[in-house]
């Protein structure tokens, strides 16, 4: 896992640390020293940690004027004993909501297991980010991850499940794939309102 880094193209066109909006502005990463873990396994270092003891992330792109943000996940989503989106809701989501940001794809393809709890903090972060006109989409997560969320009826308040699960996002510019996913959304939304 440790040479698993987070997806390093669109650094020209952003860099979270650099970001006063940010909730990682100013965040130095050691680029030789291995110091944060999913279980006995080191990670790169330039995953971001939010408060989980499993589940670390990377802001990769940021629009404020578009209003929505692309991050990348690596490791174990534990809700049901760390309460990971706790964590990922209050140290990340909200701060970046106190900046315009409601729209929020995020890339689970490296999201070894879900664990999932009940849905209070989906439901409230959705609840949020529609009075915004937002959404919230988790993409290209495994199918063994993609069942456990849906088996805690995560796809009540996000945007998962197989017609996320196969986009081919690294060859696209930010934009692009926003668009993408922006599309899949509302063709499929009529199918997620009515399960």
């Amino acid at each position: 896992m440790h040479d698993i880094e987070p997806f390093p193209n669109w650094r020209d066109h952003y860099i979270a640390a650099e970001d006063e909006r940010s909730p990682f502005f100013g965040v130095e990463h050691d680029e030789f020293g291995y110091t944060h873990q999913v279980y006995n396994y080191y990670i790169h270092p330039q995953w971001d940690e939010f408060g989980s003891n499993t589940l670390y992330l990377k802001v990769l792109f940021t629009d404020y004027e578009e209003g929505f943000a692309i991050l990348e996940l690596i490791g174990e989503w534990n809700d049901c004993i760390d309460n990971d989106i706790m964590y990922l809701k209050r140290e990340v989501m909200e701060p970046m909501m106190d900046e315009g940001i409601f729209k929020f794809i995020l890339i689970c393809e490296n999201v070894l297991n879900f664990h999932g709890s009940d849905d209070e903090y989906y439901l409230e972060w959705q609840e949020e980010v529609c009075e915004n006109e937002g959404w919230i989409s988790l993409i290209n997560a495994h199918p063994h991850v993609h069942e456990e969320m849906f088996d805690t009826r995560l796809h009540y308040c996000v945007n998962v499940g197989e017609e996320y699960n196969d986009i081919n996002w690294r060859p696209m510019k930010p934009l692009t794939l926003f668009q993408v996913v922006q599309g899949l959304i509302q063709r499929y939304s009529g199918r997620l309102i009515s399960d």
